[in-house]
C-alpha cells in the first residue's frame, strides 16, 4: 500500500499493545490506543516514565512487536518489512556490541548487513570513526570501550546505512558534554537534510535543544503533546532583553513599568549562560595543551556521505582526503599522514604485483564461467518472501509446508 503522503513517515492511528500470559490472558496494556503522526524532516520527541510506553512503541516501529489493535504505517506500509527496515537506523537504549571485534570491523559487519560494498564500507567506516571521535581506536576491541565509547560508535553503526529514518533510545546515555553537544549536531545535520529523527530520552534538556514535536506518554497513553514552542511557552509573561543597564536605568525602567499600571513581580536581572556551553569554553581552551589519548576524543567533521553530496567540509582535512582517490592512492603509496588516526596502508609486494600481471596477460582458457548474480527481480521476489516469513513469525501464523 503506497503511502497517501510522503512528507508522513510514521502514522499511527489507535495503537494499542496488550501483552498476554502463557494462556493467553491480558497481562499489561502497554500501549493504549495511541494516535500520532511524525512527519519528514521532523526531530520528534518520545518521552515519559519508566514503563510509560516508549521502548514498546519503538519496537513496534521497528517491526519487531506486532500491534494487538489500530494501524501502523511506516514509509506508508507494514513496519516489518524487508525494504521499510533497510531505511531504519537503530540506536538501542544499551550499547550490544560483539567485544571481539575492532571498531573498524564493528561497522564493516553492519555495513555489510545492508549490502554495502566493501570499499564504501571501508570508507564510511573511517567517516564515522573520525566524526564520533573514534578514530585513534580504529583497531583497537570494542569489549575494551568505556561506556562513552561504546554509545559513540554504537551512534555510528546507526548511521551506517545513511538512513531516512533514525530512532535514536538516550543517544546521550553515558556521553561527556562534548559527546552530547555532537550528537546534537549531527541530529541537527539529518533534519537539514530532511531526514526524519525520532529521539527517547530521559535528558529534557537534550531534548529541548535538538525537537521540533513531543509527545509525553504515562501508563500507555498519550498526556499531552505539540510543538515544543507551543508546548512550554508561558503566556502570562513577557520577557525582554536588551544592552546592560546600570542601576538608576533599571530603577527607572521599573518605574516607569509601574506607571504603565504592570502588577505583581517584575524583575530585572542578568542572563545565566547554559552551563554546556560553558563546559565548552572551558574546554576549548585547555585542548591546546591536551595531550593524545587512546580514548574518545572530541569528534571531527560530519562525515560527508550523511552531508548529501555537498560542499566539502572546511577544517576537515582528514575527511576531505578520505573523500579523493588521490589521498587514497597516496595512502597505499606512502602510508597515512602522521597524526591522522588512520591504519597504515599495507606493504606493497612488488614480486607478488609481477606475478599478477603476468597471469594477466595470459589469455583465458575455455571452460564453465561463473554463474550471474541474481537478477533485480530475483532480489525483489527473495525480499518479498523474507518480509512474508517475519509477518508470519509476528503473527503467530504456522509457516507454509513446503
Amino acid at each position: 500500500m503506497a503511502a497517501s503522503n510522503p512528507d508522513i513517515i510514521v502514522e499511527a492511528a489507535g495503537l494499542t499493545k496488550v501483552f498476554k500470559d502463557f494462556w493467553g490472558r491480558p497481562k499489561a496494556k502497554a500501549v493504549n490506543s495511541i494516535d500520532f503522526k511524525v512527519r519528514k524532516g521532523q526531530v520528534f520527541g518520545l518521552l515519559g516514565p519508566n514503563g510509560s510506553g516508549k521502548s514498546t512503541t519503538v519496537k513496534m516501529i521497528l517491526g519487531l512487536l506486532y500491534p494487538t489493535r489500530g494501524s501502523l504505517r511506516v514509509f506508508g506500509e507494514d513496519p516489518e518489512t524487508v525494504a521499510t527496515k533497510q531505511r531504519i537506523g537503530y540506536l538501542p537504549e544499551e550499547t550490544y556490541l560483539y567485544k571481539y571485534l575492532t571498531a573498524a570491523e564493528t561497522l564493516d559487519f553492519f555495513g555489510a548487513l545492508f549490502a554495502i560494498p566493501p570499499a564504501e564500507r571501508t570508507q564510511r567506516s573511517k567517516q564515522l570513526l573520525e566524526m564520533v571521535g573514534l578514530a585513534s581506536s580504529y583497531h583497537r576491541p570494542v569489549g575494551e570501550f568505556s561506556k562513552g565509547m561504546a554509545r559513540r560508535i554504537g551512534l555510528a553503526q546507526a548511521l551506517v546505512n545513511d538512513p531516512d529514518l533514525v530512532i535514536l533510545d538516550e543517544p546521550t546515555s553515558g556521553l561527556d558534554p562534548i559527546g552530547c553537544r555532537e550528537v546534537k549536531d549531527v541530529i541537527r545535520l539529518l533534519a537539514s537534510r530532511g531526514k526524519t529523527v525520532i529521539l527517547c530520552s530521559h535528558l529534557l534538556a537534550d531534548v529541548q535543544d535538538v525537537c521540533d514535536e513531543v509527545i509525553i506518554l504515562y501508563g500507555g497513553k498519550i498526556r499531552s503533546q505539540g510543538s515544543l514552542r507551543d508546548v512550554l511557552k508561558v503566556e502570562d509573561r513577557t520577557r525582554v532583553v536588551m544592552p546592560h543597564l546600570d542601576e538608576p536605568k533599571v530603577e527607572e525602567l521599573v518605574a516607569w513599568l509601574r506607571q504603565q499600571g504592570l502588577s505583581g513581580d517584575i524583575s530585572v536581572d542578568h542572563p545565566v549562560r547554559n552551563l554546556e556551553d560553558f563546559f565548552l569554553d572551558v574546554v576549548r581552551q585547555a585542548r591546546d595543551a591536551s595531550l593524545e589519548t587512546a580514548g574518545a576524543q572530541s569528534g571531527g567533521e560530519i562525515a560527508p556521505y550523511l552531508r548529501g553530496g555537498g560542499a566539502a567540509p572546511q577544517g576537515g582535512a582528514v575527511l576531505a582526503a578520505l573523500a579523493t582517490s588521490q589521498a587514497e592512492a597516496k595512502a597505499v603509496q606512502g602510508g597515512p599522514a602522521a597524526g591522522s588516526g588512520l591504519p597504515a596502508a599495507p606493504a606493497v609486494d612488488q614480486a607478488r604485483l609481477e606475478r599478477l600481471a603476468a597471469a594477466e596477460s595470459t589469455p583465458p582458457q575455455p571452460g564453465p564461467q561463473p554463474a550471474a548474480g541474481p537478477t533485480p527481480e530475483q532480489r525483489a521476489a527473495a525480499a518479498a518472501a523474507a518480509s512474508g516469513k517475519i509477518k508470519d513469525l509476528l503473527s503467530g501464523k504456522p509457516s507454509a509446508k513446503r
